[in-house]
């Protein structure tokens, strides 16, 4: 499989780390983000959306991590689980968690700080708190989201906790969520996201 990311992408390195669990073949295909290479006529024939991850399967084109995640979870045969439950997190994560990281990690550490909409990141981050206090919540009472095994539902929500840029999450201040993600990063196969995919931003 051929998957187009960059290091710095959250959704991208959800991914790259389900093919490096799984043990599936793949290369990657590096896209130059931040001087405008998902804009181009020629990832625009790919993906109109202009976003990375795209992932190729043979002839199959597919676009948005968590689709990705559940094709992979289903090809494989690995990291599924009750696909309501999984889909529900998946939906949680992109809408609660992984969105608001995503942008918050990119004022923060990849846009001038005089380009930052004032006031901006302090919502992001109490957006987070919240999303952080319902990922705790869930992960005190079990020790993976769905069923009692890891699923791209663990996958999907943990992607953008492993980067080491600054935008407000310490690990230290969610101690069920660090444990969570110590348990992933156990995973035969788990990397870290700068090894999987080298950064765009230079």
């Amino acid at each position: 499989m051929k998957l187009y990311g960059f290091g710095e992408s959250g959704n991208a390195y959800k991914v790259a780390l389900m093919l490096e669990l799984t043990g599936t073949r793949w290369e990657l295909e590096f896209v130059p983000f931040f001087t405008g290479g998902a804009r181009t006529p020629e990832f625009r024939a790919l993906n109109p959306m202009g976003e990375v991850p795209v992932l190729v399967d043979g002839d199959l084109v597919l676009t948005q991590s968590g689709v990705m995640l559940d094709h992979l979870a289903q090809v494989t045969g690995q990291f599924g689980g009750p696909r309501a439950e999984v889909l529900r997190w998946l939906l949680w994560d992109n809408h609660k968690l992984s969105a608001q990281i995503g942008s918050c990690r990119f004022l923060m550490n990849f846009l001038p700080e005089e380009k930052r909409p004032v006031g901006v990141i302090p919502f992001l981050q109490g957006r987070l708190r919240a999303a952080y206090q319902v990922l705790e919540g869930e992960l005190s009472r079990r020790d993976w989201l769905v069923g009692d095994a890891a699923s791209i539902a663990d996958i999907s929500c943990c992607g953008y906790l492993y980067y080491p840029e600054p935008y407000g999450f310490d690990r230290a201040d969610w101690p069920a969520i660090g444990a969570w993600l110590d348990r992933i990063a156990a995973l035969p196969g788990w990397r870290p996201p700068y090894d999987l995919m080298p950064p765009a931003f230079k």
